[in-house]
């Protein structure tokens, strides 16, 4: 199949939906960057009956309390999601490129249905035995990864809230673990928590 640009919206849904392909995967990840915490991915089936009414965007984008009820939207009206949690002694153990990319895997192999394509966020793919293509930015282009990135991101925030309570000193509910002025202020006044990135530097 010849390779499509990517456009805003939902053209590079519809343009694969009129050449037979009904189940359509997006893939997105959150938490790459920080320096505790684990990296997120999330695969999402959307419906082609209802997607138009989903006001799905980059989560980046959007308020929490928007991304919250966005994420309780696309998880009853999807045909199927899937999100997988990666933690920080995975992503120092494989890197954390090899780490997304094995998320990005196991929740495409997880869904059910069996996609019949998948949309994934960013320039690089993972090994999967089924046709996909990589869209950069594509959580701004495509309904299916800015609703993966909406489940991706939500679920992160959750996990490093619950860390707040367990570390309450390092304010993780603020930073999320990203290398913030004042999360990097703690790393210097403190030992690193069992959820930090060895791996990384800080």
């Amino acid at each position: 199949m010849k390779r499509l640009v990517p456009v805003a919206g939902l053209d590079i849904e519809k343009a694969l939906w009129s050449q037979g392909y009904y189940y359509v995967g997006g893939v997105d990840e959150a938490g790459r960057g920080p320096l505790a915490g684990p990296v997120v991915v999330a695969g999402v089936i959307l419906d082609p009956n209802k997607v138009e009414c989903l006001e799905v965007d980059d989560s980046k984008k959007l308020s929490k309390s928007l991304r919250e009820a966005l994420y309780e939207k696309i998880i009853s009206e999807s045909i199927d999601h899937q999100i997988q949690i990666l933690e920080n002694t995975e992503i120092d153990r494989l890197n954390i490129l090899n780490a997304t990319l094995k998320g990005m895997r196991q929740a495409v192999e997880a869904l059910q249905p069996i996609p019949d394509y998948v949309l994934i966020d960013g320039n690089r793919l993972p090994k999967l035995p089924l046709p996909a293509q990589a869209v950069v930015k594509g959580d701004q282009k495509s309904k299916s990864i800015a609703a993966a990135s909406i489940l991706a991101k939500v679920t992160r925030d959750t996990i490093m809230k619950k860390y707040d309570r367990d570390y309450p000193e390092w304010e993780f509910s603020k930073h999320k673990g990203y290398p913030t002025k004042r999360h990097k202020e703690l790393l210097n006044k403190f030992d690193p928590t069992p959820i930090h990135r060895k791996t990384f530097r800080w």
